[in-house]
């Protein structure tokens, strides 16, 4: 299998999306969708919240479509700078939908999570180049290397920790915008979180904070849980801390065995880190201290 082809469909060429937080005052949309129209974007998709509309924190997702003929992006983005981000006191971002994330995934043993995501990617549903699966075993070559995939073990001796994490750090390289532990059975270090600052994301087995360590289903289980989860989040140098960008969960009852609850739970995982590392690749979240606010 080769790497899909990314559509040249004008709609994606010409699509833009800024996300914006400032202090909330009126006004804010209508400066924004006014300067917008005053370079010859049309606005397709606008979402807001605030958290509260007297002194609270005003948070904005705009997707919209540039003309067609050529704008320089760095006159658009000066200009937006000067005449509103300034006047608002705004942190904002602008985005290129045609200008891909590159995203690297980390796996160990665990297939469900990774094999998910390169389903989707090569179905077109996630818009992004991975250009290299790593894991600290080589059991996923053949499977990865089937979707056209580079493969890179990276051993992980409990002794020897950080000359791993620098091995995969120099494999990651400076062109890595997004990296995915899909299962990836090791605790990067903070320096290695550092690197990536809201751009790591993990999937955790459960609703965090419960049953963290070792066997959690067996923990499950024991305590007799009606509910199991899993926990999508962007990861901080506090261990499962960072901030929660999906979860889900299932109904399940004492008839069901600890494999079965294994099953139930490696089939949500799959489907809060894919919706959640979509979201990322669609920039639908702004992170708020510990929170997030997701567009989805």
């Amino acid at each position: 299998m080769t790497h899909p082809v990314v559509s040249p469909d004008p709609e994606i060429v010409h699509l833009a999306r800024l996300l914006v937080r400032c202090p909330d005052q009126p006004g804010i949309v209508a400066t924004i969708s006014n300067f917008l129209f005053n370079h010859g974007a049309n606005i397709t998709a606008l979402d807001q919240h605030s958290t509260d509309p007297q002194g609270g924190t005003f948070f904005l997702r705009l997707e919209f479509q540039l003309p067609h003929e050529e704008l320089p992006r760095t006159v658009l983005q000066r200009s937006f700078q000067r005449a509103v981000a300034d006047r608002y006191e705004m942190q904002w971002h602008l985005s290129y939908a045609a200008d891909l994330h590159r995203t690297a995934i980390l796996v160990s043993r665990y297939d469900h999570a990774l094999m998910e995501l390169l389903w989707r990617w090569s179905r077109g549903e996630l818009v992004t180049e991975i250009p290299m699966v790593i894991s600290n075993h080589p059991d996923l070559r053949e499977a990865v290397e089937a979707f056209g995939i580079p493969y890179h073990h990276v051993p992980v001796d409990p002794t020897k920790k950080p000359e791993a994490e620098e091995a995969i750090l120099e494999l990651l390289g400076d062109d890595i915008d997004t990296v995915v532990l899909a299962r990836y059975m090791q605790i990067l270090s903070p320096e290695f979180v550092a690197r990536f600052p809201n751009r790591i994301i993990n999937i955790h087995h459960s609703f965090l904070p419960a049953f963290v360590g070792a066997r959690p289903y067996r923990q499950a289980a024991s305590r007799g849980v009606k509910l199991i989860g899993a926990t999508a989040h962007y990861v901080t140098s506090e261990l499962d801390a960072g901030p929660i960008i999906e979860q889900d969960v299932l109904r399940v009852s004492h008839r069901q065995s600890i494999r079965d609850l294994k099953e139930l739970g490696a089939s949500i995982e799959r489907q809060v880190l894919a919706r959640a590392v979509r979201w990322h690749l669609e920039d639908r979240i702004l992170v708020d201290g510990n929170k997030t606010v997701v567009f989805a």
